[in-house]
C-alpha cells in the first residue's frame, strides 16, 4: 500500500504538468483564413526552445471563433484561451500580460490598400495623406488600426465580421481596406471573382508591434514564451521563420516596398514600453529614432 501511494504521489505532479502544457488559442475566424499560420508556427518555435525547461506542449484551438475584443476579455478572465496574438496598445497592455518582442517585427505597421481593380487608375495618382483624407477605409470595430487611422483624420467603416469586410469593399461601403503587408496577396488570391487587388504604389506606415498576450497572472508562461522566443532570436531559427514562412516570403517578394510611397501616420496607441530601441527585435528600413518620432505628439 505504501509503494502505491508513493506512486500516485509522484504521478499527481506530472500529471499536474501534463494538463497544463495544453495551450489554448483563438481559431480562424473564417474558412481559408491563414493569418493565425505564422504566429502558430512562431508559438510552437517557442515551446520547442523551452521544452527542455518546461516540459512539452500541445497547442489546441477554441471552440468557438471570436471576436478581437471578446479574445481579450475572454484571456484576462482566464476563460476559452491561453494565449492571444495581437496588436499591443496602451489598453491591452492593462487588461493582459505582453510578451515584449515583435512578433512581424514590426511589420503590421506596413499597411497595403486592399481597393476594387477598377479603382486601381485612381489611387495610383494620390501622393499625399490629405488626398488619402477624402476617402474611406474599412476596418474591423475592434482593431486598433481603427482608432489609429482616426487619430489621422482618416474616415473609417466598421464591421464585427473579418470575412464580410471584403464584401463591403466589392459593394463600396468604402474605399480601401489596410491591410498589414503580409495579408493581402493571400487574401486576394482567396477570392478570385471579388474584383479585388492589392494597390501598387502607396504605402502607410505607423509604429506597431503584435506580441503574444497571456493571463495577466499568468507570469509562468509569459516567461516561458520570453524565454523561446529570445533563444529562437539568438540562433537565428526566428528570423528563418520570419523571412521563409509562405505568409510573409509572398509579401517580401511581391509588396516592392521601396518603390512605393509612404504615408506616414502617428500611433498615439503604442504604450511607453515598445522596446523601439533594440534593433535585433524589429524589421529594417525603419530605425529606432524614425519610429520613436512617429508616435503621438
Amino acid at each position: 500500500m505504501k509503494r502505491v501511494m508513493a506512486l500516485l504521489l509522484l504521478l499527481l505532479p506530472l500529471a499536474s504538468v501534463q494538463a497544463q502544457t495544453v495551450l489554448r488559442h483563438p481559431p480562424a475566424e473564417a474558412p481559408g483564413d491563414t493569418r493565425n499560420e505564422y504566429f502558430l508556427s512562431l508559438l510552437s518555435l517557442a515551446l520547442e526552445k523551452t521544452a527542455s525547461d518546461y516540459g512539452e506542449a500541445q497547442l489546441a484551438p477554441a471552440d468557438q471563433v471570436l471576436s478581437q475584443r471578446r479574445a481579450v476579455a475572454e484571456l484576462h478572465a482566464g476563460r476559452t484561451i491561453d494565449v492571444l496574438w495581437t496588436m499591443t496598445s496602451k489598453a491591452r497592455e492593462q487588461q493582459l500580460r505582453p510578451v515584449r518582442i515583435p512578433l512581424l517585427k514590426g511589420l503590421m505597421g506596413y499597411r497595403l490598400l486592399l481597393v476594387r481593380e477598377n479603382d486601381l487608375a485612381w489611387f495610383a495618382g494620390m501622393h499625399s495623406l490629405a488626398q488619402l483624407r477624402s476617402l474611406q477605409a474599412g476596418q474591423g470595430h475592434d482593431w486598433p488600426d481603427t482608432d489609429i487611422l482616426r487619430h489621422n483624420g482618416i474616415r473609417v467603416q466598421t464591421s464585427t465580421d473579418y470575412d464580410s469586410l471584403f464584401t463591403m469593399l466589392r459593394q463600396g461601403r468604402f474605399d480601401f481596406l489596410p491591410r498589414a503587408l503580409n495579408e493581402p496577396f493571400n487574401e486576394v488570391a482567396a477570392r478570385p471573382d471579388m474584383g479585388l487587388a492589392v494597390e501598387p504604389t502607396l504605402l502607410l506606415y505607423y509604429p506597431a508591434a503584435n506580441y503574444f498576450f497571456v493571463a495577466p497572472d499568468n507570469e509562468k508562461l509569459a516567461q516561458r514564451l520570453e524565454t523561446g522566443l529570445r533563444r529562437a532570436l539568438a540562433d537565428g531559427s526566428f528570423d528563418d521563420l520570419f523571412r521563409s514562412h509562405p505568409i510573409n516570403a509572398a509579401a517580401f517578394s511581391k509588396a516592392n516596398i521601396l518603390g512605393r510611397r509612404v504615408l506616414r501616420l502617428e500611433n498615439p496607441l503604442l504604450p511607453d514600453a515598445t522596446p523601439l530601441d533594440d534593433a535585433e527585435l524589429w524589421w529594417p528600413p525603419q530605425s529606432p529614432a524614425a519610429r520613436r518620432q512617429q508616435r503621438s505628439r
